[in-house]
């Protein structure tokens, strides 16, 4: 099955599986009513201001798309995740049973989630239906492993309302956690063709940070409502607005920081010791051989990091090279000009091992870490086809390229690297953002 097929239909069943639902449990309770309303509207309330201020103070891209586009992990969402859960997970409300059903749970969170949705749309921020898809699909698996047996008594009767109970809350928010990330690997690869292993072990990475307080949270507020009534849930709002907005917050200083560093490498470019947007597809091309090779989020960072900035180095040169290609140069020049570009690369307060993959450019590939080596094969390519020496229409000198890449894998460029060079390239998805 081609890439894109299975994109689609990934696609296809996320969404329809959450909208078959949605519009079932809208219907049922449209024909039975809502049960315990001031639940429902305080839970609801919840959701939709956690999606409503998803928005707020969102940090900007990197300019120039493609590998330079801001990727943070985790939920975007903390504090309507956890009021979706928490109502999900609401047994007793106030010391009496609580009354609604999975079908209920599902129709508060549309309704709240949809609502919420208005706002961000009227700012103009941008608006994913698949989180949207997800929060549905997941608030009903932990409705459905947790209402039918709440209300039978065989929950009690199994652990009563004790530590165990409280555990059996927890182990199942952590597998509702666990379906989430598989579903938003599963929709990240249909948008991006990315490979799905590398994506999970990403979005499994970030859940003990927000995802391990929505959980909890989650559980508290189930808990709290059921003995003490409504009047806790804002105030156990608190501490997720906080996350939230603190996620934020830091999000904004990382986009800033990369902002910073593209501009710094713009430097080479400016003065002409490079063509125009090289370190950017670069990057960009970098990053997505990386992912290919299975790296993770933090190594893929130091990973655009240092190809953003490979090039700085040749600001040390009295007579630019053409084309910002150092190949012709002597081993001694290209040893200096990485070993420059690396102290000045120390000098931005990066990562040490940025400044360690720039100036190890030039060492044989063998002796390499596997950052320098991505680097250095995606410098040669680009270029190759993008300097003098390319020939022919773009696909041409993309293929006379690879194959002088494959041909120099004995002493110049990892084969398995070239490889996921011509990987990534057979896709064509290495500018397309998470």
């Amino acid at each position: 099955m081609s890439r894109g097929r299975y994109g689609g239909l990934t696609v296809v069943a996320v969404y329809g599986a959450a909208g078959a639902l949605a519009v079932a449990a809208l219907v049922w309770t449209e024909w039975h009513g809502v049960r315990q309303a001031e639940a429902a509207l305080a839970f609801g309330a919840l959701i939709a201001v956690g999606e409503a201020i998803r928005c707020v103070e969102a940090p900007p891209a990197l300019p120039g798309g493609g590998g330079g586009v801001l990727d943070p992990r985790g939920e975007p969402a903390p504090l309507a995740a956890a009021g979706a859960l928490g109502y999900a997970l609401l047994g007793r409300l106030g010391g009496e049973p609580a009354a609604h059903g999975v079908l209920q749970v599902v129709t508060v969170v549309v309704a709240a989630s949809l609502a919420g949705l208005v706002a961000p749309l009227a700012l103009g921020c941008p608006v994913d239906p698949g989180h949207t898809a997800r929060r549905v699909l997941t608030a009903a698996f932990a409705a459905v492993c947790f209402q039918p047996l709440h209300r039978t008594g065989r929950l009690a009767d199994w652990l009563g309302h004790g530590p165990s109970l409280v555990g059996y809350l927890l182990a199942l928010l952590a597998l509702t956690a666990l379906c989430d990330a598989v579903l938003a690997a599963a929709l990240a690869r249909a948008r991006t063709g990315w490979p799905y292993g590398p994506l999970l072990r990403d979005e499994l990475r970030s859940l003990p940070g927000v995802g391990a307080a929505v959980c909890a949270t989650a559980a508290v507020m189930a808990l709290t409502v059921a003995v003490a009534g409504l009047w806790p849930v804002p105030v156990l709002a608190v501490p997720l607005l906080l996350i939230q907005y603190s996620y934020r917050r830091y999000a904004g200083i990382r986009a800033t920081y990369r902002q910073t560093i593209a501009s710094l490498a713009r430097s080479t470019e400016i003065a002409g010791y490079t063509p125009t947007g090289h370190a950017r597809e670069v990057a960009g091309l970098s990053r997505a051989v990386g992912r290919e090779l299975g790296l993770s989020e933090p190594r893929l960072t130091v990973l655009e990091y240092a190809a953003l900035m490979h090039d700085i180095g040749q600001l040390s040169l009295v007579d630019p090279v053409p084309a910002g290609a150092t190949e012709p140069l002597s081993a001694a020049e290209q040893r200096k000009i990485a070993l420059l570009g690396g102290a000045v690369v120390r000098q931005t307060g990066v990562p040490a091992e940025v400044a360690l993959v720039v100036e190890r450019q030039a060492d044989p590939y063998r002796e390499q870490p596997l950052a320098a080596r991505i680097v250095r094969a995606v410098n040669a390519y680009t270029e190759l086809v993008s300097g003098p020496a390319a020939e022919g229409a773009a696909g041409a000198a993309a293929l006379c390229a690879l194959e002088r890449l494959r041909l120099a894998t004995a002493r110049d460029f990892d084969p398995v690297v070239v490889e996921a060079v011509a990987t990534v390239l057979s896709r064509g998805v290495y500018g397309r953002p998470r």
